[in-house]
């Protein structure tokens, strides 16, 4: 699901994250929701020009510390915490890219709409998944023009449904 990076074994980051996952694997925050952010992410850096690395590495980690399917406001440091545990062993990324990666996890349920491009484009792609729970995403929650595009909110519902 991550583009291989220099010092990133893939599937020993993934058994990594479902053994300290707590929730259902399948569930609303688990794996299927992380794959879909991180297409939603990849899709959106293309035309944002956020870091698609770190919009990867988001995307397997932004909800990996919840400890509840409903209200965990301390979900996003827990995952910001632990990214920073994890650099360096499960993957590598400079300080200023571990920084961005760790305030995307930390904010994205915040609600905020500005920052550094590469942190708003991890949180469009995150609400652009908000039909796996019943609702549409509303463009003007949306933090980038790319994902206020009607065609994009239309192919990012559309998926996160099934």
């Amino acid at each position: 699901p991550l583009e291989s990076g220099k010092g990133m074994d893939e599937l020993g980051f993934l058994r990594l994250l479902r053994s300290q996952f707590t929730l259902d694997w399948g569930g609303i925050h688990g794996i299927a929701h992380w794959e879909r952010v991180r297409e939603n992410g990849l899709r959106l850096a293309g035309l944002t020009g956020a870091k698609p690395r770190v919009v990867g590495l988001f995307a397997l980690l932004h909800d990996s510390k919840r400890e509840s399917d409903g209200h965990d406001p301390e979900h996003g440091p827990r995952a910001a915490d632990f990214a920073r545990t994890l650099a360096g062993t499960m993957f590598d990324l400079d300080a200023e890219d571990l920084d961005l990666l760790a305030v995307a996890c930390r904010d994205h349920s915040e609600g905020f709409t500005q920052g550094d491009v590469t942190a708003v484009t991890c949180w469009d792609a995150d609400r652009l998944d908000l039909g796996r729970v019943g609702v549409k995403p509303n463009p003007r929650l949306l933090c980038t023009a790319a994902a206020r595009d009607a065609a994009i909110i239309e192919w990012a519902y559309a998926r996160s449904l099934r």
